[in-house]
């Protein structure tokens, strides 16, 4: 099937790469000529594991090409993906001004019928809002389709190539037919497709974002819960984790929930229901939560060095949000590092992939995680990287001015830590 796809961010170029790895010859489509220019010489704009090699054997196979004209892409596609970012506004919204400049510069070059899916976030509502804009600028008969991702970053291969569900939002039963053709290659043990009015396939994402953060968020106030009683949130999640109604995903605790998704779609959802006179509580008290988990984590280490923290360098292991991805946006991190910042604390921060962001010139970021260690007074864990999790204590030890580690992750046992003589606080664990 001939297909474009608008938008190279994360979300967009995923979904490009792997339907051309169902075989499709996929045209992406963005405005930003360096992006273009960069993937047409191989240079991927985010990491995410697999997604260059997939990129560039579909290039080389035909099946995949890069181009700033949106006409092209028009021209050479059936299905046409909107990609594009959906950030949140200064009230919570999420601002699709995006998704309705893109369909309105749709409408005015394509010269035939076409399927327009929408991939980015968005609110519900948006489904209409994009076929009026879309039939005050054409004529030429089109269909809309809702088609939400459910791409978790650190395995967003996976989770296209093989997902749980495929969420598609349209009544049409000849566009349901297409679409079943276009995933048919992901649905060969069985289909997961689901299909339904495109205002309930836009409510599910913001449903199931939320639901998702929900679960986080309390696990997150039940590790104070525990700290206070002295019980270990570790084994209160493996007891509440084996019932089979709740289950063991997205039961750990730590330092709070980040990236692109669960707080941007936390505020829409509460911006939603308040502008139907319906607030969203649950939501509102999520969202809280998160924000109290990070200032909690941050606040016992300025307390545990008190009137010094300004004499205080801390190694920081980890920027990104979670572990396998290279973003940064609203990582619990980096508001726990501005208030180290504040308080006078120096920050020396080291990431496999991850840069400094909005922190540049304000930390030292290194490109080794040991030489981080040498004079500092303590070692800081924000993200759960694979090679965090099996350390030479021993180097530790020797390296910090004092052996102690803050723990935001619970990546290691509190009794083994201790042996190696650290002096180690983890989250929910005493």
């Amino acid at each position: 099937m001939k297909v474009s796809v608008v938008g190279v961010g994360y979300v967009g170029l995923v979904a490009a790469a792997c339907l051309a790895e169902g075989g499709n010859h996929v045209v992406c489509v963005d405005n930003d000529e360096k992006k273009i220019d960069d993937l047409k010489n191989g240079i991927i704009p985010i990491y995410e594991p697999g997604l260059t090699e997939i990129i560039k054997k579909n290039e080389a196979g035909g099946r995949l090409t890069f181009t700033t004209d949106l006409k092209e892409g028009v021209d050479n596609s059936l299905v046409i993906f909107i990609g594009v970012g959906t950030p949140s506004g200064d009230d919570g919204s999420a601002d699709i001004s995006a998704v309705l400049n893109v369909a309105g510069s749709i409408a005015e070059v394509m010269d035939s019928y076409r399927i327009i899916v929408t991939k980015s976030t968005v609110p519900v509502g948006t489904h209409q809002k994009v076929a009026d804009i879309m039939t005050s600028k054409t004529e030429v008969p089109f269909d809309y389709v809702s088609n939400p991702e459910f791409l978790k970053e650190g395995s967003a291969i996976e989770d296209f190539l093989k997902p749980d569900r495929v969420i598609v939002g349209t009544t049409n039963h000849a566009v349901i037919e297409i679409m079943k053709q276009l995933y048919a290659p992901f649905m060969r043990k069985n289909s997961r497709m689901i299909f339904m009015d495109p205002a309930s396939a836009e409510m599910t994402k913001y449903a199931a974002n939320t639901m998702l953060a929900t679960r986080i968020s309390f696990m997150n106030e039940l590790s104070g819960l525990c700290e206070k009683f002295g019980a270990d949130i570790e084994l209160v999640r493996a007891g509440i984790g084996s019932d089979g109604r709740i289950g063991n995903s997205f039961l750990f605790p730590g330092v709070g929930y980040g990236g692109s998704c669960f707080p941007k779609d936390v505020r829409a959802l509460i911006h939603m229901g308040d502008s139907k006179q319906y607030p969203m509580t649950i939501a509102r008290s999520v969202q809280q939560a998160n924000y109290t988990q990070q200032d909690r984590f941050a606040r016992r280490i300025l307390d545990y060095f008190g009137q010094g923290i300004g004499d205080i360098t801390l190694a920081v292991w980890g920027l990104a949000f979670k572990a396998r991805t290279d973003d940064v946006r609203e990582s619990p991190a980096f508001r726990c590092i501005d208030k180290f910042l504040a308080a006078g604390a120096k920050v020396r921060a080291y990431d496999p992939e991850a840069g400094a962001g909005e922190l540049e010139g304000r930390i030292e970021l290194a490109s080794n995680s040991y030489d981080i260690l040498d004079g500092a007074d303590a070692l800081v864990i924000f993200t759960d990287w694979q090679e965090f999790r099996t350390p030479d204590f021993e180097a530790i030890v020797s390296k910090l001015n004092k052996p102690v580690i803050f723990d935001g992750r619970n990546l290691y046992d509190p009794d083994y830590v201790r042996k190696q003589g650290v002096e180690y606080y983890s989250i929910g664990r005493g």
